[in-house]
């Protein structure tokens, strides 16, 4: 991996100041989507930008909103380039990303990853209190459990009260990345950015 140069690094952090434009209160640094920025030729940027998934539709905005914001530092040449590997995980979201979210009302990804790739268990939709604790998977007709994925060990809490007991209402919410879940402390409905 090569250094960045101070001016790559200053680059970096405009381009990153940037919010993103589905979840303003969080900027792309922050949701871990800003890969680099590398200087070209003479007064000419390249940045390489990931999507949170494949066909996502805030990527052109994003890339738009990044071509602004360093014309505005000066930057004459600006190539946003779109790159898929490797994959952007929730696991990418900062620290203070994660604390945003949460001061916003919406519960962070728990972390997903481990030693291998993230397990996927095709089986029966679970929107009941234990929905997201114990997948199970469909083997000859049958349900059986399967084996938890890493981040099932973490209840998904409330980010208004802090209560592990939650329901799912919704696979969707707002965006395609989120679900809509409620307290059963509270009773609040929040959004919860999924596990990725």
């Amino acid at each position: 991996m090569v250094t960045p140069t101070a001016l790559e690094a200053e680059l970096f952090e405009v381009a990153g100041a940037v919010p993103d434009p589905e979840l303003p209160v969080l900027t792309l640094q922050e949701l871990g989507v800003l890969r680099a920025v590398r200087l070209g030729h003479a007064d000419a940027v390249e940045v390489e930008l990931t999507p949170t998934y494949t066909g996502c539709p805030a990527i052109e905005a994003m890339s738009l909103d990044i071509e602004r914001a360093l014309h505005a530092h000066g930057v004459h040449e600006v190539t946003v380039r779109t790159v898929l590997t490797p994959a952007w995980s929730t696991d990418d979201i900062s620290a203070e990303g994660r604390r945003k979210l949460r001061e916003f009302g919406i519960a962070p990804p728990r972390a997903v990853r481990g030693t291998g790739p993230v397990p996927l268990e095709l089986g029966p939709t679970q929107t009941g209190r234990t929905a997201g604790r114990t997948p199970v998977a469909v083997a000859a007709g049958h349900a059986v459990p399967a084996e938890a994925p890493v981040a099932a060990a973490d209840p998904i809490r409330c980010p208004l009260c802090g209560s592990a007991e939650t329901e799912l209402l919704s696979r969707f919410s707002s965006t395609a990345c989120k679900a809509l879940r409620r307290c059963l402390a509270c009773r609040e409905p929040f959004d919860h950015f999924k596990e990725l």
